[in-house]
């Protein structure tokens, strides 16, 4: 069961309850007392934080009992997610120290003025002499935020910060939250390419559909850097990889298998794309309206486009129905929507990633006996997939080749890249993607990425070790 820390600030009326009442009231909800603080002594009554180790399920029954309990005024809780937040969890750190007037004329004015004319004469002297060699903007409208859906820019900056934590500790790049207090596509837009000039690439956030696909597209082809929405493509990148190690455990092979892929927003358009550029020839998408079929009339133009592929079936069905003889079932949708009985009328070894989150579209209890490899969205569960396999390795490479855009070829390079970090020995049912604390994953990608941007001609430097 999950442990937590929580903090709860109480103040005590001594005339009518003691610290002993507490601690027994404390005890009986189930949490264990850890520390106590005095922030205010007094006679009558006093202010404490007490740390208490709870099970993550005891933690509300815990403040309803401190609530209920006379004599006892909760002042506040906290737990360690919330402290961990506290001031935000990112800062800006100045490279050289200014400790002197000589220090300041270098950096400022007015030694800085032969740099801006330096960068005035030569635009892209602005990735050698400003921090837009190494910065991402990391943008988001906060209409689509985890599993929260729609909770705006405020409430998605915690997400964007965190984000930018991962990609300076496991890339060493210098991103930055961008949260928009707008949903209009074309301020969007707009706004992304006006802040543009001291980012080295633009990497989208929870972005809502089918909007997402707009505004990525328009950047893509109207500014000169990297655009690259993470949900959809992350997603994309390291589901690829994950099925490229699951089908070497059950011995198929892509351009065989049959693939079903239910939930066609933008994970799964993207996911649709990757498995035809990666070979599959058998494909069925599948919406809440059932299966999208080849021939078919769409008014959603990512809808018609996966119709007019030959790859795509012809046999219209529900998910349950399609689902017989599948080989692969990739799931980007929403919880509890197959049971056992669907993987037992898949074909033999079949795979199965169910990656709704919080709660997978079946759950590995029901799942995990029928199938030969079995993967989700969670980090409590083997073979998690996880976007941050991929978008510090990605933004890295294409920052140091200051690529023009991340075309499919480099995406499927760094799909190949993440899935070859686990060895022939050590591949096996339960490990088919290595963990993002891997330092080879960041390396492969990088290298995978600038080898294929400089192959497909949108590389415009090439590193030092490629030449």
């Amino acid at each position: 069961m999950a442990q937590t820390s929580i903090i709860l600030r109480i103040e005590l009326d001594h005339r009518v309850v003691s610290f002993g009442d507490v601690a027994a009231t404390i005890a009986r909800a189930g949490g264990d007392i850890i520390s106590i603080d005095v922030i205010r002594p007094g006679k009558d009554s006093s202010v404490r934080d007490i740390t208490v180790d709870v099970a993550e399920t005891a933690e509300a029954s815990i403040v309803d009992s401190i609530k209920a309990q006379a004599g006892i005024k909760l002042v506040n809780v906290s737990d360690r997610a919330f402290l961990a937040h506290l001031g935000g969890k990112i800062e800006v750190q100045p490279k050289l120290p200014i400790k002197n007037r000589d220090d300041l004329s270098r950096v400022y004015t007015p030694g800085v003025a032969k740099v801006c004319t330096a960068i005035h004469e030569n635009p892209m002297k602005a990735y050698s002499l400003t921090i837009k060699r190494n910065t991402v903007a990391v943008v988001t409208d906060g209409t689509a935020v985890l599993g929260l859906g729609d909770v705006g820019p405020y409430a998605a900056a915690p997400v964007m910060e965190g984000k930018a934590m991962l990609f300076k500790q496991l890339a060493g790049v210098d991103a930055f939250p961008i949260c928009l207090d707008t949903t209009d596509t074309e301020e969007i837009i707009r706004t992304i390419k006006a802040i543009g000039p001291i980012f080295g690439g633009i990497n989208l956030e929870d972005i809502s559909a089918p909007r997402c696909f707009e505004i990525e597209s328009r950047l893509a082809n109207e500014m000169d850097v990297p655009v690259f929405h993470d949900d959809q493509h992350g997603t994309a990148v390291v589901v690829i990889a994950g099925l490229l190690n699951a089908l070497k455990v059950t011995g198929k092979r892509v351009e065989h298998v049959r693939v079903v892929v239910n939930g066609i927003g933008a994970a799964g358009v993207s996911i649709c794309k990757m498995l035809l550029n990666a070979g599959v020839t058998r494909l069925v998408p599948v919406d809440r309206h059932g299966a999208i079929v080849r021939g078919g009339q769409y008014e959603h133009p990512m809808w018609q486009w996966l119709a007019d592929q030959p790859q795509v079936e012809a046999a219209a069905g529900t998910l349950q129905e399609v689902i017989a003889g599948a080989d692969v079932f990739i799931g980007v949708s929403r919880g509890k929507l197959m049971k056992a009985d669907d993987i037992k009328r898949m074909a033999h070894d079949p795979i199965v990633f169910a990656m709704a989150n919080p709660e997978p579209e079946i759950s590995p209890e029901e799942a995990l006996p029928h199938a030969a490899v079995f993967a989700t969205g969670r980090s409590d569960y083997a073979n998690q997939i996880n976007n941050v396999l991929v978008f510090p390795g990605i933004f890295r490479g294409v920052l140091d080749c200051r690529a023009r855009t991340i075309n499919e070829p480099m995406k499927l390079a760094a799909s190949r890249a993440i899935a070859n970090v686990i060895s022939e020995k050590e591949l096996n049912n339960y490990y088919i993607v290595p963990s993002i604390f891997n330092e080879m994953v960041v390396a492969n990608v990088r290298r995978a990425v600038i080898e294929t941007a400089i192959l497909t001609g949108v590389a415009r430097r090439t590193p030092p070790e490629f030449s």
